[in-house]
């Protein structure tokens, strides 16, 4: 090679030398500015920002007791061995359906549980849709006692009060 070739070879290299440290140079100004400095960072000892917390609603019963219906079955359940009354529908009678209440040990499955004043009691889950929204109550006449219920959902009831239909 001749000595002006060399020459332009070597300034070539020392131009691209210096072209490949100023971009060096340049790259590193950038990341310096997008770089976050200690003094833009929020302080330790500053609370992480939280979310909104969602609102749990209160879900209303299935079912309601009346002060009568709950010093009954507080009556019924103070017993040496616990136990539980399970309300739940039976195809009965002329309308269709009919209240059925038995004594449980421990609740099924699917039960829906509901406590009122101290006092549990379950629903069957068979029953539930049929039970929703009604209030059950204690009543002493002179001729008998017994639990009756008030349920909104009731289309169509017999004549004597045992069994009813809902739609």
């Amino acid at each position: 090679m001749s000595q002006g070739a060399e020459g332009k070879a070597a300034g070539r290299t020392a131009a691209a030398a210096a072209a490949d440290t100023a971009t060096t140079s340049a790259a590193a100004a950038s990341t310096a500015a997008t770089t976050t400095t200690p003094a833009a960072l929020p302080a330790a000892d500053a609370a992480p920002k939280q979310r909104p917390r969602s609102k749990l609603r209160m879900r209303k019963a299935a079912m309601t007791l009346t002060p009568s219906a709950v010093e009954h079955l507080r009556e019924l359940l103070d017993s040496p061995e616990p136990k539980l009354i399970r309300v739940g529908v039976k195809s009965k009678g002329c309308s269709g359906s009919a209240y059925h209440l038995e004594y449980v040990d421990t609740p099924a499955r699917f039960d829906e549980q509901v406590e009122q004043d101290g006092v549990k009691v379950l629903i069957d889950s068979k029953a539930l849709m049929k039970v929703l929204g009604s209030e059950m109550d204690w009543v002493e006449d002179k001729l008998n006692a017994r639990f009756t219920f008030r349920n909104p959902n009731i289309t169509e009831q017999c004549g004597c009060g045992e069994s009813f239909s809902v739609s």
